[in-house]
């Protein structure tokens, strides 16, 4: 006995060692889920209020991204403590309680075993502070308005209270979070008439503020149920299948909620920023264009402001770039003091108002430093000519000069529909048209062609040549030197700019049949990036689209209800939506000297199932499973089943 107990000793230390967990070959892997053992309060259990919560387990776990994934509803305004501790979880309630209220916790997936991982699966605790256990579910998803992209992590909540007031006034009485795929479901709700909202709650209040995304309806929610029934597939392997149950549930409505989330635009102006990269010019950022139109003053404290800068404006009027026309009169140009006199809101009054900011605008990059840099850069290529001079090589003898280069033009190979474009980094202040040239090759000698140059837009430093393009063709642009003069005096170097126009035989159209969509439509046409290639408005129930390279594309359309041409936000003050939008469901393959013509119904699908896979950049979370790390074990073993 005294020789056999050390080796019993032995072996059972060595079972021991071989936990779940370990692996090759210190015996299989854990792959069983944690067990619930107890629970305070029991789950369900009615006429309680606790300020703790405490869930035990049958083994050591973990709380993934507890801060993402768990949700109390009620919300609380005071944030939980959520404590992991060992085979425990505790979740302190700081709040005080709600009378006659069923509390609920969900965990969602975020509890495993803290060895392998193996998930507990969704789980929700719940307990009532009344009598009745309260057990109705509303559930749906959210989608961003602009492109129906799933939004994740955004908050959902209900309120008894119906008025559209109450969303700003008070916190929610019943929340959820989206996942992945931006579903969501409310636990625990009672049977009533709810309004539901979602909204991305920067400020942790529960309720609507300023800048806070937003999504809305006028739908009334009134929770109900009814006995269901689904079918479970169980699988003998991948491919056979044993049998089909039949298993009971209850079904919970409204489960089809759609909210389209969308972000206000600001009307709300003030003076972001001001900036002074280069001594060229000086930006102006604001939050909003003006309402009214006004258009910022300069009043120059070191310099003479009358007519010294040409402003250019963003396309949403919320950027002013100040270009600087002269330096002559600027007695210090490395510094500029101003006042500067602009709209911008009044919090206190609740409107618009006239604001006066003194500014003092240095740029980063001074005109001293730039000199200097200049002056370096002869110096170096005065050294180079004396070393060329000493091999005998007078080739180069002239500095280089500084142009105003052209950006652009490009591609070489452009669509009958096509036009060349073309911008400069800086105003211009003179163009000549006669030194542009543009010619086609006809019969191997090339012949001036007609074209026309216009700006490509307000205050953009681009601009398009158009011209009567004939398929097949080779065309050289000649532009002369000095064409085009800068603010800054430089002028444009020669440019010649070879480009053909493609064969219709190459390309290939698509033809949209709409019956469904409003004479407001506007189709957008896309490729992998999700944005518009072309933009087409809806004539006759009908969108062409010529001249079409081959690939893949996908669709998009909105309903442009102010007729502005561009897709327009909602804003919840007013009550208004953003504009509807709509994704054909598939892509649609155009191939060379090919028509395609297609119907779309843009309410045969909802909208949850119209955005292409491929498109959708949001992807559903992964599922957690067990690894099923044994049959590899088995396999190595070469005892694999």
């Amino acid at each position: 006995m005294r020789k056999i107990l050390p080796l019993l000793l032995t072996l059972l230390i060595a079972l021991s060692c071989a936990n779940p967990g370990s692996g090759p070959d210190g015996g299989p892997y854990d792959e069983t889920p944690p067990r619930i053992v107890a629970m305070s309060p029991t789950i369900g259990q009615t006429d309680c209020r606790p300020n703790r919560v405490t869930i035990a387990f049958d083994e050591f776990i973990k709380v993934e991204q507890a801060s993402e994934k768990i949700t109390i509803s009620p919300p609380q305004i005071e944030m939980p403590e959520i404590k992991v501790l060992g085979k425990k979880i505790s979740v302190a309630l700081v709040d005080t309680l709600l009378p006659n209220t069923t509390y609920t916790i969900d965990f969602s997936d975020a509890i495993t075993d803290a060895t392998e991982g193996n998930p507990l699966g969704n789980f929700t605790y719940y307990f009532s502070t009344g009598q009745q256990l309260d057990t109705m579910q509303v559930s749906g998803c959210v989608l961003a308005a602009r492109d129906l992209e799933p939004v994740k992590g955004i908050l959902v909540g209900l309120h008894r209270d119906t008025t559209d007031t109450a969303f700003t006034a008070r916190p929610f009485d019943r929340v959820a979070r989206t996942d992945g795929a931006g579903r969501f479901c409310i636990k625990g709700v009672a049977p009533g008439r709810y309004r539901i909202y979602a909204l991305g709650d920067m400020d942790g209040d529960f309720r609507k503020a300023r800048g806070e995304r937003t999504a809305f309806t006028s739908r009334i929610v009134e929770p109900s149920s009814f006995p269901d029934t689904r079918f479970d597939t169980l699988w003998t392997d991948t491919i056979h299948y044993d049998t089909i149950r039949a298993v009971p549930f209850t079904h919970y409505l409204p489960d089809d909620i759609v909210l389209l989330a969308f972000d206000e635009v600001r009307s709300e102006r003030y003076l972001l920023k001001t900036q002074r990269d280069v001594p060229e010019y000086w930006r102006a950022y604001f939050t909003a264009p003006s309402r009214s139109g006004h258009v910022p003053t300069i009043q120059g404290l070191n310099f003479d402001a009358a007519d010294a800068f040409l402003e250019q404006r963003s396309t949403q009027g919320d950027t002013i770039t100040y270009w600087l026309k002269s330096f002559d009169r600027f007695a210090e140009p490395d510094t500029l003091r101003l006042v500067y006199t602009y709209e911008a809101w009044d919090d206190s009054l609740a409107c618009d108002m006239l604001r006066a900011d003194t500014l003092e605008l240095i740029p980063r990059q001074t005109l001293a430093k730039r000199q200097k840099a200049e002056q370096e850069e002869m110096e170096r290529w005065e050294k180079r000519r004396e070393k060329r001079h000493k091999r005998g090589d007078y080739s180069e003898e002239t500095p280089p000069v500084k142009h105003l280069l052209f950006i652009g033009p490009s591609p070489s190979r452009i669509t009958p529909d096509q036009n060349i474009d073309f911008g400069f980094e800086e105003p211009i202040t003179r163009m000549d048209t006669a030194a542009f040239h543009l010619q086609l090759l006809r019969d191997s000698t090339y012949e001036p062609a007609p074209f026309l140059i216009e700006r490509a837009g307000p205050g953009s430093l681009h601009y398009i040549l158009s011209g009567e393009w004939r398929t097949g063709q080779k065309y050289k642009l000649t532009v002369d030197s000095a064409a085009v003069t800068g603010l800054s005096g430089h002028t444009t170097p020669p440019l010649n700019f070879d480009f053909t126009i493609q064969r219709t035989e190459e390309l290939g159209s698509l033809f949209l049949l709409l019956p469904d969509a409003d004479t407001t439509a506007i189709v957008e046409l896309m490729q992998k990036d999700n944005e518009p290639l072309r933009r087409e408005h809806i004539r006759q129930g009908r969108v062409d689209f010529f001249f079409l390279k081959p690939g893949k594309y996908y669709l998009r359309l909105f309903h442009d209800r102010n007729g502005n041409g561009q897709w327009d936000t909602g804003d919840y003050a007013q009550r208004m939506q953003p504009e509807e939008v709509f994704y054909f469901p598939s892509a649609i393959d155009v191939r060379a000297n090919w028509d395609i013509e297609q119907t779309w119904r843009i309410h045969e699908l909802p909208l949850t199932k119209q955005k292409p896979a491929e498109i959708t950049k949001q992807k559903a979370d992964k599922k957690k499973t067990p690894q099923n790390r044994n049959q590899e074990r088995l396999r190595k073993l070469g005892r694999a089943q």
